[in-house]
């Protein structure tokens, strides 16, 4: 080889390589446009997404998002039943909120939160439903969890109606979290045309489940209603509550536009 052709291809190689690594990128990122792009009930079943994910990803890699599992095709979502189950410092049940005519926070709860899981289960998801203090809550992995319950039941005054949602205060996902928050606040208000109660308290953002979930899982606590001036929709229309939880679910894992503040901008 003469030395004019060992300096043309000296001059051509790096740029080759150059070329080769924008083929690269470019061919990665058109995968996981495709992949998100597709993230819809209508065009990928749960179980086919899983199986997209782990294929860019790669499951050795450890980037896999908890709860999704290529290799049993999974999409995992925790819905908790708050109050129900026993309250391990007493031993007991734990009714929550209680009305004047006995009517408890855990009934309503417990009822909204069945419906839950039926809905995601017929969207094609694997969905746990879960004890206020439940064993399984320990690292619990999931592509999102939400805890449901219900405001007091006493007649505070004429403002004490809507629902509430809220997050931990320190979280290490707190882009996906706040996700979360925004399409649970956009979803639950469309559908159940509910005005949203920004008093949060530190039950919420304190709340225990979220510091013994795993880290990485999304977890989310709704305050479905007042119990008082809400009682009639939380008695009388709880699937439409749980249709308007299932659907602020659906939002995130769907990737679905929403705003946080919707109310405010109609």
């Amino acid at each position: 080889m003469g030395a004019d052709a060992v300096q043309e291809q000296a001059e051509v190689t790096p740029t080759r390589q150059v070329m080769n690594y924008l083929v690269v990128i470019l061919v990665a990122s058109g995968i996981f446009a495709t992949v998100f792009t597709a993230w819809t009930p209508a065009s990928l079943s749960p179980s086919e997404l899983a199986g997209q994910m782990a294929a860019v990803l790669g499951e050795e890699s450890g980037s896999i998002p908890p709860g999704l599992s290529g290799e049993e095709g999974v999409i995992r979502i925790g819905v908790v039943a708050g109050h129900s189950g026993l309250y391990p410092p007493t031993g007991l049940p734990d009714p929550g909120a209680v009305c004047d005519d006995g009517l408890t926070e855990r009934e309503v709860n417990m009822r909204i939160a069945e419906l839950v899981v039926r809905y995601l289960e017929q969207e094609g998801f694997e969905v746990d439903l879960l004890e206020e203090f439940d064993g399984r809550l320990d690292d619990y992995r999931a592509v999102a969890l939400v805890s449901i319950h219900a405001d007091s039941c006493l007649p505070i005054n004429e403002f004490a109606t809507g629902y509430k949602v809220a997050a931990a205060v320190d979280t290490e996902i707190t882009d996906r979290t706040q996700r979360l928050v925004t399409c649970m606040i956009d979803r639950y208000g469309r559908t159940t045309d509910m005005r949203y109660h920004d008093s949060l308290t530190r039950d919420m953002t304190e709340y225990h489940t979220f510091s013994e979930v795993d880290p990485l899982t999304p977890a989310i606590i709704i305050e479905t209603g007042f119990m008082y001036l809400d009682r009639d929709f939380l008695t009388n229309e709880p699937e439409v509550a749980a249709r308007a939880i299932a659907d602020g679910v659906l939002c995130y894992v769907n990737n679905e536009p929403a705003s946080r503040f919707w109310y405010e901008e109609e």
